[in-house]
């Protein structure tokens, strides 16, 4: 469950109570963060002051707030708060729900049913929520760290509406601690640069990071510690990275558009992120041969030389030393020339293969192996290019029933500058031959 967190001094205080419990907002004025959804022009604070709230699909990573948020909403709407979790729910639980949200409806009360992880259910499950969605019984609010487009429903996603939670900010970050210490009277025995580690090794998570904090406030310190220190006195969280989640696919991304756009250096950080969250050396190996095919191209033809040798290079040597022939391969696409012209001509043809998939080849160019495909004008009129001037007869190719296409039009970049030139030359001498 996630929290954003901020003093209540109204609670009672307990030493038993975590830290972050102990924090955790009771109004929607307290919480820490998420002003893109909460500010003034924000979609929720656009449903509170209208008294009138739809149902949500809160995506963002853990600690940032979803389960916390979802509760003050239904306290501001007056409405009863009901709460399940997609991994330990099934099927006869939903049931359960429903009933019960019924009753309180008949009764003149609304429910808002929050589902955590509810990407977790499966198709069947996410649909038993619409007729209750419809026709009033609940407000559903879901939260999920995966993206919505492919784990959720297109009927759920049609019927709420999708806010994005965004890890939280090292100035949020560090207006939590200073609401810690506050609620505990201790002050932080850490030097400014161990403060700014400390905020780091959450990275974007509240909830972490008030247990690190409550960590460092339990030490019976006398002198402030350095960030040398506290590294030693603590781990770093991990960064979140799931091989087959939404992060995976964000970074890729990331890693893929560095390169595109001739950054080596974020596209290098990038590509270090992913070795350090556990991705798999060779499907960086498979994509980066990709940025090659895709985005430099005939640009330079060697890019692709480069990227198979260092995967070779990588098969060769294993880890962690074949990393490094992998890194070098980054570099070299990031500032390589670019051009997508070969990419853009493939699926160009592609298209138009779909569409005109039965025309046959002209019969000039027909193989006539048999008396009877002679007869029929198989290779009647064919030219032999090598027997013509320059090596270039200027016949069409096409089938008969298609316009001449111009799928391919080189860039004035790198290797396909002599490309277009060579390109223009035949275009002249076809247009020269009558072709």
């Amino acid at each position: 469950m996630d929290d954003l967190f901020a003093s209540d001094t109204s609670a009672p205080e307990s030493s038993n109570r975590p830290l972050a419990d102990r924090l955790r907002p009771k109004r929607i004025e307290d919480v820490v963060g998420q002003q893109g959804v909460l500010g003034p022009d924000g979609p929720l604070r656009i449903m509170l002051d209208n008294q009138s709230l739809g149902s949500l699909i809160f995506w963002g990573p853990p600690g940032v707030g979803k389960t916390t948020l979802a509760r003050l909403l239904a306290d501001e709407t007056d409405l009863a708060f009901v709460q399940i979790s997609a991994i330990f729910s099934g099927v006869p639980e939903l049931r359960k729900v429903f009933e019960a949200a019924k009753l309180r409806r008949q009764s003149g009360t609304g429910t808002v049913l929050f589902v955590d992880e509810i990407h977790r259910f499966n198709k069947a499950q996410q649909d038993s929520f619409l007729p209750h969605m419809e026709d009033g019984t609940i407000v559903l609010i879901g939260a999920t760290t995966e993206n919505p487009s492919f784990e959720l429903n297109a009927a759920i996603l049609s019927r709420a509406q999708v806010l994005v939670l965004e890890r939280l900010s090292p100035e949020d970050l560090s207006d939590l601690a200073i609401r810690a210490e506050q609620e505990t009277g201790r002050e932080l025995m850490l030097e400014p640069d161990a403060r700014t580690a400390l905020m780091d090794m959450a990275d974007g998570d509240g909830r972490a990071f008030l247990n690190l904090v409550e960590q460092v406030l339990a030490w019976k310190l006398d002198v402030p510690l350095s960030k040398g220190d506290l590294g030693k006195r603590l781990m770093r969280r991990a960064a979140q990275y799931d091989k087959s989640g939404d992060a995976h696919y964000n970074l890729i991304s990331a890693l893929h558009k560095s390169v595109r756009g001739s950054d080596p250096d974020a596209a290098m950080y990038w590509f270090a992120r992913m070795l350090e969250g556990g991705e798999d050396p060779r499907y960086l190996a498979r994509r980066i041969t990709r940025m090659a095919v895709e985005d430099i191209g005939l640009a330079d033809p060697q890019a692709q030389a480069v990227c198979l040798q260092s995967w070779e290079t990588y098969e060769r040597l294993g880890s962690p030393e074949g990393e490094l022939a992998l890194a070098q391969a980054v570099a070299y696409l990031a500032l390589a020339p670019k051009s997508n012209a070969a990419y853009v001509a493939y699926k160009a043809a592609r298209s138009d293969a779909r569409s005109t998939g039965s025309e046959p080849p002209p019969k000039h160019i027909l193989n006539a192996p048999t008396s009877l495909m002679k007869d029929q004008g198989y290779g009647d009129g064919y030219a032999y290019d090598h027997d013509a001037e320059d090596g270039f007869s200027g016949q069409n190719y096409f089938p008969d029933g298609i316009d001449r296409k111009a799928y391919y039009q080189p860039v004035e970049r790198g290797f396909e500058r002599d490309l277009r030139k060579r390109l223009d030359y035949f275009e002249k001498l076809r247009a020269k031959r009558g072709g």
